[in-house]
């Protein structure tokens, strides 16, 4: 029940600005899908299922897709690295700048150097970090978190981006957009010819090549290796496909579930660092592949979460998602993915956020617009079971009243007592309910139903007097 309650709390007491637009721009992205999937496909349906398949085939044949990878990688003159965990992702990071004596980074939009807590990382070691896309530039200098895969300021509006921007000195406050995206631009430009490292991630790694590829709406991607001497991606090992033509489908399915586009303004195909005949470009290049949990969520039986593309669509779709924001999930992957994902990889265990798979209707919707067709309702519930297992586990080693409820029910006198305070039931849960304030707020739109039993002895005795 607790993250019903938190998701309430935060349902309720959520700005109204923000709720305006989330649900709003969720609502737009998932029309915009609708309509152009429709448009250019005789049967979406049938690209869903075959993406799916495709990276189905690639989780379960992983080990052999990550050594053709590295292989070919090396071939390609790029630096592979392997790390269990975040820190130790983030460390190998550091330990390249080192070696570079590089002090200043660029990075673009990457969900899983969001997962490592890689910018706070460098800036606790000394080194300037800096986020070049948009959404996430405005995410680092308020403080904030991320709300969304794709979009993650679609918490906030233009006029609190203007506030932002005055105060951080960026240019007088203004609500246009243009004029908004102009002062980020003058001063992002600076950022990227000063650095000395750039840091990606990557939507698809093709095995069979040892390319990784990168699309983007606003091209700091490209920016952020033009100027630098050492390009960094860090990418979760799950992210791969076996070949150069499996992209064709990958991202034809991405753009469109992801933004409603045809495709990204944006899309480029990385092999390795420069070459003799080129004039510019990163010196060399290097790929961090992530494990992070994602070797325990294959042995699961939830793997299939493992297909994810991280467009987006689940979370623009979802009417708990719309109602609450990212922020609600505690994590840093939302809506329906993020409820099967983050339990599955959180680096405390299952347990702290085993309450997630609840916060779903289970109707469905996040399967029927996932463009690689994840089951996700029938993994949520198949987490919904893991966690009431573990709960009861942890419940029979832990809660000794279970031994005074035994007794109670194992003695009829005892039993028989207990029932004549059964009507105490319609108020002690109340009394008690409304001493802690999530529970208060739960009770706003809830009763708990009326105690009316007691009398089926009482009944029965009267009954059998009658028949003598």
């Amino acid at each position: 029940m607790k993250l019903q309650q938190d998701i309430d709390i935060f349902a309720e007491e959520i700005d109204p600005e923000v709720r305006e637009s989330v649900y709003g721009t969720s609502k737009l992205k998932i029309s915009k899908r609708a309509d152009i999937l429709s448009k250019d496909f005789e049967d979406a349906n049938v690209v869903r299922k075959m993406a799916g398949l495709v990276k189905q085939h690639t989780i379960e044949n992983l080990p052999k897709y990550l050594a053709q990878a590295e292989e070919s990688f090396t071939r390609n003159g790029v630096v592979v690295h392997w790390a269990a965990d975040g820190e130790e992702a983030n460390q190998i990071v550091l330990d390249i700048m080192k070696k570079r004596n590089a002090r200043k980074v660029v990075k673009s939009k990457s969900m899983v150097t969001e997962e490592t807590h890689l910018v706070p990382f460098l800036e606790k070691n000394g080194m300037e970090a800096v986020e070049t896309d948009l959404g996430e530039y405005i995410v680092q200098i308020d403080g904030d978190t991320p709300s969304h895969i794709v979009t993650p300021i679609i918490h906030k509006n233009r006029r609190q981006v203007g506030r932002s921007f005055e105060r951080e000195g960026l240019g007088p406050y203004s609500e246009d957009p243009e004029t908004l995206t102009n002062m980020a631009r003058v001063h992002l430009r600076q950022k990227y010819l000063d650095a000395d490292v750039g840091i990606t991630g990557a939507n698809f790694v093709v095995a069979e090549s040892g390319r990784i590829a990168i699309v983007t709406n606003e091209g700091n991607a490209r920016f952020s290796m033009a100027a630098t001497k050492t390009h960094i991606a860090m990418v979760g090992i799950e992210k791969l496909v076996p070949r150069d033509e499996d992209l064709g489908l990958m991202l034809s399915i991405l753009s469109r579930s992801s933004t409603g586009q045809r495709i990204t303004v944006y899309t480029q195909f990385i092999s390795g660092p420069k070459v003799e005949a080129q004039e510019e470009g990163p010196e060399e290049m290097h790929v961090i592949f992530l494990d992070n949990g994602r070797s325990d969520v294959l042995a699961s039986d939830c793997r299939e979460i493992l297909r994810c593309i991280r467009c987006g669509a689940c979370l623009n779709t979802c009417p708990v998602y719309r109602q609450t924001s990212g922020h609600a999930y505690r994590a840093v992957y939302p809506g329906p993915v993020g409820s099967v994902l983050s339990p599955l990889i959180n680096r405390h265990g299952f347990a702290p956020l085993a309450d997630l798979p609840k916060a779903s209707s289970l109707c469905g919707a996040c399967q029927e617009v996932c463009p690689v067709n994840i089951p996700i309702p029938d993994l949520l519930v198949r987490l919904r079971n893991k966690g009431k297992t573990e709960e009861a586990e942890r419940a029979s080693i832990n809660t000794p009243g279970f031994g005074v409820w035994a007794m109670a029910a194992s003695s009829p006198s005892i039993w028989k007592s207990g029932l004549t305070m059964g009507n105490a039931l319609n108020w002690v849960p109340k009394a008690l309910l409304s001493v802690e304030p999530s529970a208060r707020s739960w009770q706003k739109t809830r009763d708990l139903p009326e105690f009316k039993g007691g009398d089926f002895r009482a009944w029965l005795k009267e009954r059998k007097r009658g028949k003598q």
